[in-house]
Order: structure tokens, then C-alpha cells, then sequence
């Protein structure tokens, strides 16, 4: 990974309201350990990032948004490679950070990567 990777994120079609993702598809929860699992765009394209994501992990997703590993970078949250699940899989980690800051960075996010567009819509 570089400061131009995208990292592929997976948006769940709750995060989707009237056409518009909300800040919540980029913010981690508790049981996330407060890190953002995303794919490396390096290793693998956003549709079979997609395929992987909803057929060989059966989760849903109404597309793949994302964000560069730079952008990550600039907000002060690092991208740490996490090949345990499955080779492509990086964390973007919010653990630092306080709740308020979780959500002000995650809106910053989500910003940056609907401003990009789309890279794969199912």
C-alpha cells in the first residue's frame, strides 16, 4: 500500500436513505474495536471486492465506496493491513479517538468518497 491506494469500502444498503450514504457507513462501532474494515484497492478491483463481500462472506452491500490511503493519512487515521481474514482486508483505525472525533472523521470520509463516486454499484 501507498498514500494512493484505495481502500474499498463496502456500504451496507442501511447506510443508503433516499439515495444518499450517510456518514454512519464510515464510522466503526464498539464491536468493530473502532477499526473500519475496507479492501485494498491495490490487491483487488471493487467489483470482486463487491462478489467477495456478498457472495463468499454472504453480507449485503449496495456498493463499494473509497478512500485513499493518503486521505486516511491526512485526518490522522492509519490503514494497517490485516491479512488475517482474507489477503486484501485493511483496517482503518479510529481506536485513538474519542466518540466525537470518530464521527467528525467519519463524516470527513464519508465527504471524500462520495465525492469520488461510486467505483462499484451492484
Amino acid at each position: 500500500m501507498n498514500s494512493d491506494t484505495i481502500l474499498i469500502r463496502q456500504i451496507h444498503p442501511s447506510f443508503v436513505q433516499n439515495g444518499r450514504v450517510g456518514s454512519n457507513a464510515f464510522c466503526p462501532t464498539p464491536k468493530d474495536d473502532s477499526k473500519l474494515s475496507t479492501y485494498d484497492g491495490d490487491m483487488i478491483d471493487a467489483q470482486s471486492a463487491w462478489v467477495h463481500y456478498t457472495e463468499d462472506l454472504g453480507h449485503e452491500s449496495t456498493g463499494a465506496l473509497g478512500i485513499s490511503v493518503g486521505e486516511c493519512v491526512s485526518l490522522e487515521l492509519a490503514a494497517i493491513a490485516d491479512p488475517k481474514p482474507f489477503p486484501e482486508h485493511v483496517l482503518i483505525d479510529f481506536a485513538d479517538l474519542g466518540s466525537s472525533a470518530i464521527r467528525k472523521r467519519a463524516k470527513k470520509l464519508k465527504k471524500i468518497a462520495v465525492e469520488r463516486g461510486w467505483l462499484f454499484e451492484a
